[in-house]
């Protein structure tokens, strides 16, 4: 099976440099709806069995302008495993404000996550963001489906493709995270091994 993680498009909250969690939404950026059309183009030719997205309108918006884009009608549904990491206290925050008071903190979650201690915040920890979405992934075993698209959120998708890949936590952002309207491409014959074949693509927005 192919699975082809997507992050949701840009939003407010990204333009504003907020953070944007599991109890936090703003809307997507008129440009990235073009962008995720553009996207849903580069995309459109794989006959996706199925589209499952965060339950998050963010990524349930984002899913649809994708969809919209591809040449094989496929079923959309929606999932809470795929939600975003829930920050607590920093939902909504500024980064640049939170780094002036937490720069340890904000340091591990960009570089180091065994580092970063949730329980400052009130937030999931790293261990429970990536085991509820790695736990709905794995549930695709029983599934007919060659090619699957998921559309979910920066931080949490980075953290759990990597967990995928068997990296430990101090390495989940060895590679950065994801960018916006990017795709990452993973292969699995067991879903107890994944093959990274496409990492953090967004090639397609060069084109015109």
């Amino acid at each position: 099976m192919k699975l082809y993680f997507v992050r949701h498009g840009r939003t407010l909250w990204n333009l504003e440099g907020r953070f944007q969690g599991a109890s936090g939404d703003s809307p997507l950026l008129e440009k990235s709806i073009e962008t995720l059309k553009k996207l849903g183009q580069y995309l459109q030719e794989i006959p996706f069995d199925v589209i499952y997205s965060s339950d998050l309108p963010r990524a349930i918006t984002s899913a649809q302008i994708i969809q919209s884009q591809l040449k094989d009608s496929c079923l959309l549904q929606e999932t809470s495993s795929l939600r975003e990491w829930q920050l607590g206290k920093l939902e909504g925050a500024k980064f640049a404000t939170l780094k002036a008071i937490y720069p340890e903190q904000m340091n591990a979650l960009r570089s180091n996550l065994a580092k970063f201690d949730s329980t400052m915040f009130g937030a999931e920890s790293v261990y429970q963001t990536t085991q509820r979405t790695i736990q709905f992934i794995k549930s695709l075993e029983s599934k007919p489906f060659e090619h699957v698209m998921i559309v979910g959120h920066g931080a949490n998708l980075t953290a759990s493709i990597q967990t995928l890949l068997g990296y430990d936590t101090h390495l989940l952002r060895k590679d950065g995270g994801l960018a916006n309207a990017s795709v990452t491409i993973l292969e699995t014959e067991d879903f107890k091994n994944f093959n990274l074949i496409v990492w953090n693509d967004t090639s397609y927005q060069d084109n015109n």
